[in-house]
């Protein structure tokens, strides 16, 4: 892709008056094709405007800037003169990063599976002009896409009429596409029904779903400790450990510089698709930090740390917020920058340092990866939490000679919800290991997002990069931004974290809830040209702005002492229930808002000076174990007048730092104890679990 063939090309198929449009937008992935002899339009009025104007159907093309297909259809065909020739004369083509407008990308999604069965990026979608799909796939090789691009091209000059049907069936199932009709209610019966179904698909031997592609199942795992720990059910904690150990050994871990890669392309964890999305590690630094507590395996935490120490390395912008992705690719090859060669160990390791790594990871002349590479993978044996000092001093090496190499591309734009979960994440990670980098890190971040990604009226932006904030933010901004808040106010117990919380969550409640049949809708409205405003329920690789949403309103109910939070999230619960109830599978992050819901939660006060060694006791012996279900409080709480309910009229016994543990604003009596407050917090509702 050299830059002399886009100039060539570009100048023998652009014309005076037209052209590429995407060198005025701010997103990598669209950058990427500002140079493409294809007349690009970004998502918006001038290009639907266009369609109507020149009586032309729209090429819609989805895709993101680490998507490796994405730029192999791009090299075969955008760059192409004879496919942009054809687009260009026959097609108003509009290009669109998935990660900056996930509604777009959603309903057209949404259209392809139902046209073509499956789904994928990069996403190709014709519509009619004014956005209606009548046809979809995903990716095209160039022979094939031009022939396409013809026959579609054929087909509306001359059969316009079926084609504007298909549009309108198409776009009429579309805005009828919703959950299952209301009906039943959820119960530890439903959580049950989750462990079942996570249980008859589980890999004993390897751990997650059986089979390939393995995907790492986070919430999944998060899920699974929870229902652990009021059941005492061994095979769920016993499924977490497999799972969690195998991934961390395998070739979707990246034992150099920490982090995990999107999935296993394998059914052993052993040969991933090396792209790293800051999703990913945020959702499995959670899972190895709250595995960690719950079994206080040490090597649970050294993965939770090293994921996060990557992001804080590689992913973090110098004024706090997180970048989105790396790529997969490097100097046009997979992988390339994740892999060794035998002979390349030797030149760079000392004779000792070559063996351990050897010996540790599997290298042989051999390899076990194409061009006889080698994808490190921790062997049978062999432990992170106790490995020698030689092997330690191989991996810096491994490290800072991988840093010498010509890295994947970095989408470094900032995303307000990705942003949201990670700082989520290093709030549990100071929580659990007390490493202040990481309550830093979550600050720092949270303070980007509330100045750079904030309209003067408050409401929530999606995107930064490179000083631009823009498109208004979608429902999961929102609920994954207030759950980081939440946990950073559960971290250094700043006041101003729950205010920003409340303030951004009736924000939420005005301009995104679906009055009629509770929950949230994805987006604010605003946008007409949209098919439909849908609320989205399911959890993917990433959780549902409902299901955070359900979480973040019955904590906030308890700390701010406000009934009707708990039953938004009632109703959050109720217009899921029939969905739920037939696939529990598919909602992780939202059985963990109703294990929260359904158990004794605890709602906990200390009330002390913060810096004073027997408040901070207090705070440690209640963060020392693995409960999930509490929020905590910390303050003076004397008076009437104290900021957070929870801690209003509760004073100090004996003069000295207190905890009150409530449930459902009942409280128990107050203790100095940190044992006591401990063991009042640790109690809960057990159930069983039916094999």
């Amino acid at each position: 892709m050299s830059g002399e063939s886009h100039r060539a090309v570009t100048g023998a198929v652009v014309s005076p008056g037209k052209g590429n449009r995407l060198g005025r937008e701010k997103s990598p992935y669209l950058l990427q094709h500002k140079d493409n002899p294809v007349w690009w339009y970004p998502w918006g009025d001038e290009a639907f405007a266009a369609a109507r104007k020149e009586d032309k159907p729209i090429f819609l093309s989805v895709g993101y800037s680490t998507c490796h297909w994405c730029h192999v259809m791009e090299h075969e065909c955008f760059e192409n003169p004879d496919v942009a020739q054809a687009l260009n004369r026959d097609f108003i083509s509009i290009k669109v990063d998935r990660e900056e407008r996930p509604d777009v990308d959603d309903i057209y999604m949404t259209a392809v599976q139902a046209m073509a069965g499956r789904g994928g990026w990069p996403m190709s979608v014709w519509l009619t002009p004014d956005g209606r799909p009548f046809f979809g796939g995903t990716y095209f090789p160039r022979a094939q896409f031009l022939e396409l691009l013809g026959a579609i091209a054929k087909t509306w000059k001359e059969d316009r009429g079926r084609v504007e049907e298909t549009g309108r069936r198409l776009a009429s199932a579309l805005a009828s596409h919703e959950l299952a009709e209301r009906g039943g209610s959820l119960s530890e019966d439903t959580l049950a029904g989750f462990f079942r179904s996570f249980r008859a698909g589980f890999d004993a031997a390897r751990g997650g779903e059986r089979g390939a592609p393995k995907f790492p199942p986070g919430y999944a795992m998060r899920l699974l400790l929870r229902i652990h720990r009021r059941t005492e059910n061994g095979e769920a904690v016993g499924m977490v450990k497999t799972t969690l150990e195998c991934m961390a050994r395998g070739g979707i871990y990246d034992h150099v510089g920490g982090g995990f890669h999107r999935y296993s392309t394998d059914d052993r964890w052993l040969v991933p698709h090396f792209e790293k999305m800051l999703y990913d590690q945020a959702s499995l630094a959670s899972a190895y930090t709250e595995a960690w507590l719950a079994t206080k395996e040490k090597e649970f935490s050294l993965v939770a740390r090293e994921t996060l120490d990557y992001v804080l390395r590689d992913m973090t912008h110098p004024e706090g917020g997180f970048y989105s992705a790396e790529d997969a690719d490097s100097e046009g090859v997979e992988g390339k920058f994740y892999l060794w060669t035998d002979d390349e160990l030797k030149r760079l390791l000392a004779h000792d340092e070559y063996a351990s790594v050897a010996a540790a990871y599997g290298v042989t002349a051999r390899g076990n990866y194409e061009h006889s590479a080698t994808i490190l993978n921790l062997q049978p044996g062999q432990s992170r939490s106790n490995r020698p000092e030689v092997l330690d001093l191989a991996m810096k090496k491994l490290l800072a000679a991988r840093a010498r190499r010509v890295r994947p591309h970095l989408d470094d734009k900032v995303l307000t919800s990705w942003n949201g979960l990670m700082i989520s994440a290093m709030a549990r990670a100071y929580q659990a290991f007390g490493e202040p980098r990481y309550l830093q890190a979550a600050q720092k971040a949270a303070h980007f997002v509330l100045n750079r990604l904030r309209a003067p009226d408050g409401r929530l932006l999606r995107r930064w990069r490179e000083g631009e904030a823009r498109f208004p933010g979608y429902v999961d901004d929102y609920a994954f931004f207030i759950d980081g808040l939440i946990e950073l106010y559960q971290s250094d117990f700043d006041r101003k974290w729950i205010d920003e919380a409340a303030r951004l969550q009736q924000i939420q409640d005005g301009i995104y809830q679906d009055k009629e049949r509770g929950g949230y809708f994805f987006t604010d409205g605003s946008d007409k040209s949209l098919l439909k405003r849908g609320r989205e329920f399911f959890d993917n690789v990433r959780p549902s702005g409902n299901s955070v949403s359900a979480l973040n309103l019955l904590r906030l109910s308890d700390l701010l002492g406000e009934p009707s939070l708990r039953t938004e999230a009632s109703r959050i619960f109720a217009a899921a229930a029939g969905t739920v109830s037939s696939s529990p599978s598919a909602f992780p992050q939202l059985l963990m808002a109703l294990d929260y819901s359904l158990e004794r939660s605890k709602e906990i006060a200390i009330v002390g000076e913060r810096g004073n060694p027997e408040t901070l006791a207090l705070v440690a012996a209640l963060r020392g174990g693995y409960n999930p279900n509490k929020v905590i409080a910390l303050g003076t709480g004397a008076t009437a007048e104290e900021p957070i309910p929870l801690l209003r009229n509760k004073p100090l016994v004996r003069g000295r730092p207190t905890a009150y543990v409530c449930e459902k604003g009942t409280c128990k009596l107050p203790t100095n104890d940190p044992e006591q407050a401990r063991l009042l917090a640790a109690e809960m509702k057990p159930y069983k679990l039916e094999s």
